[in-house]
């Protein structure tokens, strides 16, 4: 739940009526050699299972009465955080634990498998290495990593790569006394001389933003806390801005603060007092305006003030037109901005007005609106604009020459991930992109839009070896109950049997309007060497085929993600890539939601899922205000005050639905200082499939008690998670012999 924001440059009818169109015959059938190995979960199914209490809380709207049995679970920030623990508190942590020792109990036969795994998934990742460097204001950027180090090293070199390094931050020291360390928002003045950088130590996404002197070292002594990690440099160098959270974790106020003063006394710029919006600051690529942005699901507004007056006012540039679900956003240049805006245009369209007359009376079309094409974003350089578009669910993007005829780049393959990278100057002809497919790592490419000159400056690693012939992708379609046709985006090891014996794992998000690209992982090899079939549902809830494709999936339409979803399973089975004793499903935050729906719809078509981070307590959060960000949401899921949304809703909600019937084997992760998704949602959805469930397949719950949304952080430790939730995987699929 809740990740994506509007700001686009960096944020139901009853259950029972929908498995009834579910219903019909099933295509399960298991060939003879398609039987797989029964996991060792099953021979420990006896092993006690966590029992919590059941306190009933009964909550009345709309005439209907919820009854929640597992309310008490819940904890505020203050008690999770206190030294000695309250009653209720110790109860929670407790429950928690046993669980964890119930899950490691359960897959105990698989710790020296889980460490195999860990050690090959970290094997194939280059420990000493480095990013592409990118030039900014007269220094090359750089991150590297050394060898046995979690945390990154920032630097610089003046001028040349050949110069001499300076370390900006070693993060892997910084990080030494937590148990949980990040680093956000890291940005340097314009005259080179102070980094800024935001620091959470919790992985609440709090950050508190502090300042290195860059030529002695030394730390200033302003601390900013409670913000988002980062701050916008105004022009004369000691002046920044940044954005403050409330107590439901809302971006909602801007302040402005000068270097050597009290950050307590800092000055408010901008107070966003609508609830369902929340507020960024960012500074435009010609470095002329300060940009204050506004954004709910559905509209956007934005402000702005020369940086070379931090003192100014600033200047609405659009008001906000909710009603007429108004979004864009600006990019300036020259004596002009380009807004891209959905005016009139469901898939965008681009648009110019002079800098002195910003309102959208003013504004004049550049790039019309295409009912195929979704316009994602924009580049503008002195001599070229690169449109980033969406093509049949592709991304692709496409040179615009001033003087000259524009051309689309060709990468070779049908699907793929390409878009643009780190390209801060104007006056340039090189455009640095980013590619990936499937079966491609992940490169970095110098482009000349003039010559059509492609050169690699960088291929993703893959320590031990690689060889991308050795693999397979396909894009197939599925047809959903409505007729709408699902991309399926697939990758396997080539010489795997269409004969429904190959373990596959359906993995999907479905919301927001975010799109799940086609792109590659190492660290799903480990899958793929083993066997499986990894397939990527494309389904309604994102915006890979457009914004119908959005509008489609969210709100009074939103169980068709759900039936897309289902009808992608049953596709891969007809297509005779698995079975439903071979078939796994995979998604998190509200893609965790997704796994909650289609196991209470359809529970037989899986043989096992991982629920990562899982929002399915739908109702109850989108009733309760206080919980951090749900304001925002009501554009995505609808407002349950509303009696339509709240049966919509309720029909859907995984925790309301949970039945007394057979569910799939089944791992649910969370982290206990989450802010996206509070821990309490899994922790009580896990609590009720154990009350009522009536089958005898595993049901694990894994909560990190050191880290939130993300997991844990450093660049290896967070795999230790990634081989848990393989191992399950594989064990179920009757793969999990140790190789070594």
């Amino acid at each position: 739940m809740k990740t994506k924001t509007c700001f686009h440059y960096f944020s139901l009818f009853c259950v029972l009526l929908i498995l009834h169109a579910c219903g019909g015959e099933s295509t399960t059938s298991t060939p003879e050699d398609s039987t797989i190995k029964q996991s060792n979960m099953y021979e420990k199914i006896n092993t006690k299972t966590p029992a919590p209490k059941k306190v009933a809380k009964e909550m009345t709207i709309h005439g209907d009465t919820r009854v929640d049995n597992y309310f008490w679970m819940r904890l505020s920030d203050e008690q999770k955080n206190a030294e000695t623990p309250d009653e209720q508190t110790q109860e929670v942590l407790d429950y928690l634990n046993a669980e964890n020792d119930y899950t490691t109990e359960m897959l105990s036969h698989t710790k020296d498998f889980q460490e195999e795994l860990f050690e090959e998934i970290k094997g194939r990742i280059k420990q000493t290495d480095q990013s592409v460097p990118y030039k900014l204001n007269g220094y090359y950027y750089i991150t590297r990593y050394e060898e046995g180090k979690e945390y990154p090293i920032h630097s610089r070199k003046k001028g040349s790569l050949d110069a001499e390094e300076e370390i900006m931050l070693d993060v892997n020291v910084l990080a030494e006394p937590y148990d949980y360390y990040a680093v956000a928002g890291r940005s340097v003045s314009t005259d080179n001389t102070i980094l800024a950088y935001g620091e959470d130590t919790l992985s609440r996404r709090i950050y508190t933003v502090k300042f290195k002197n860059l030529k002695t070292g030394e730390m200033l002594k302003d601390e900013i806390p409670n913000t988002n990690g980062g701050v916008v440099w105004a022009n004369d160098n000691k002046t920044v801005f940044y954005t403050v959270k409330d107590a439901a974790l809302r971006s909602y106020k801007i302040f402005k603060h000068t270097l050597g003063t009290d950050a307590t006394k800092d000055e408010e710029v901008y107070h966003e007092k609508d609830e369902t919006y929340g507020t960024f600051v960012y500074k435009s690529k010609s470095k002329k305006y300060l940009i204050i942005g506004s954004y709910s699901t559905l509209a956007t507004e934005y402000r702005i003030l020369e940086a070379d007056n931090p003192n100014g006012t600033f200047r609405v540039f659009q008001e906000r037109d909710y009603p007429n679900k108004l979004e864009y956003g600006i990019t300036h240049y020259g004596d002009k901005f380009y807004i891209r805006t959905n005016m009139d245009a469901p898939n965008y369209r681009l648009m110019e007005t002079p800098e002195n007359a910003t309102s959208k009376d003013n504004w004049k079309e550049v790039i019309a609106h295409r009912p195929d094409v979704l316009l994602e974003g924009v580049d503008v350089f002195k001599d070229h604009l690169v449109l980033s578009e969406r093509i049949k669910g592709i991304s692709q993007l496409r040179i615009i020459p001033n003087e000259g005829k524009e051309h689309y780049i060709d990468f070779g393959e049908d699907s793929f991930l390409a878009y643009t990278s780190a390209n801060p100057e104007f006056d340039t002809d090189i455009l640095r992109i980013g590619y990936t497919s499937m079966t491609t790592p992940r490169s970095t490419f110098d482009y000349n839009m003039n010559t059509k000159d492609m050169e690699l400056l960088k291929e993703q690693e893959i320590v031990g070896g690689y060889d991308k012939s050795e693999y397979q992708s396909e894009r197939l379609y599925a047809t959903a109950k409505d007729g709408t046709k699902i991309p399926i985006s697939m990758v396997y090891k080539k010489g795997i049997k269409k004969d429904g014996s190959n373990p596959t794992l359906l993995y999907a998000y479905g919301s927001y309007g975010a799109s799940m690209e086609p792109t590659f992982s190492s660290v799903r090899l480990s899958l793929l060497d083993r066997g499986f079939v990894y397939a990527i549902a494309h389904i309604r809830g994102g915006e890979e085929m457009g914004r119908h494709w959005y509008e489609d999936g969210k709100l009074l339409k939103k169980k068709n993600t759900f039936t897309d979803f289902i009808d992608s399973g049953e596709f891969l089975i007809e297509q005779k890539f698995t079975t439903s004793d071979n078939l796994f499903a995979m998604g998190g935050s509200a893609g965790g939601l997704l796994m909650g729906a289609v196991v209470n719809m359809r529970p037989d078509l899986w043989k096992g899922v991982i629920a990562a981070v899982p929002f399915v307590d739908v109702v109850s959060t989108m009733l309760d205000e206080s919980i951090p960000l749900t304001t925002g949401e009501f554009d995505e899921w609808g407002n349950p005050k509303d009696e339509e949304y709240y049966h919509y809703i309720k029909s859907y909600s995984p925790y309301d639905n949970v039945e007394a019937k057979e569910y799939p084997a089944m791992l649910v992760t969370t982290g206990l200082h989450d802010s996206q998704v509070q821990y309490w949602e899994p922790a009580k959805w896990v609590a009720k499939l154990r009350e009522l469930k009536t089958d005898n397949n595993p049901l694990l719950l894994h909560t990190n008690m050191e880290a939130g949304h993300g997991g844990a952080s450093g660049r290896f430790k967070r795999f230790k998670e990634t081989a848990l939730e393989y191992a399950f995987l594989l064990d179920l699929a009757g793969k999990s012999e140790i190789k070594n």
